[in-house]
């Protein structure tokens, strides 16, 4: 059985959407965290230190050592809450491509994973980031392909082309 979905994509890709549609869709319960999860829980201190994250003005994401021991340890929680029985939804921005996927894929081990890469063209992930209002601009577009690069997928969806229950469908069809 799957046991854990990791929906990796840029900010503003449409993953959100994505997760509120597997949890309608999918028969048992599944938890939903993610990368927003993890920023919120942090004091707002690290977002204002060169160990923390920082979010420049041109929507670059930076991350510095506190903030990648935090991620680790929580990484590991999450891993923790599936082995323990929890199924869980991932909604992950893999700053790091390759290297990102590697951290989970290590933190997980043995458990059943279907990793779906969640695309969105650029100028759409874009347009969708100056209507919420709650992003720095430029993020969406800086990471529309950075956060796959190197990344290996089961699945990927296209949420430029299809809307988000239609990709959960998809994704949820997939889910043995």
């Amino acid at each position: 059985m799957t046991q854990v979905i990791v929906l990796n994509g840029g900010s503003s890709s449409g993953k959100s959407g994505i997760v509120r549609c597997l949890q309608a869709v999918l028969p048992d319960p599944w938890l939903a965290l993610g990368t927003d999860t993890l920023v919120d829980a942090m004091p707002a201190s690290m977002q204002a230190s060169d160990g923390g994250i920082e979010f420049a003005p041109d929507g670059e994401v930076i991350v510095g050592p506190e903030f990648r021991t935090l991620e680790a340890a929580w990484i590991e929680g999450v891993a923790a809450m599936v082995r323990a029985g929890a199924r869980v939804i991932v909604d992950e921005v893999f700053l790091g491509g390759a290297d990102s996927q590697q951290r989970w894929r290590k933190a997980l081990g043995e458990s059943r994973v279907l990793w779906v890469g969640v695309r969105c063209d650029a100028a759409v992930a874009a347009g969708r980031e100056v209507a919420r209002g709650d992003r720095t601009t430029g993020m969406a577009a800086s990471q529309a392909d950075v956060v796959h690069r190197g990344v290996a997928y089961d699945l990927e969806v296209d949420t430029a082309h299809a809307e988000a229950m239609e990709c959960a469908r998809t994704i949820a069809a997939q889910v043995r």
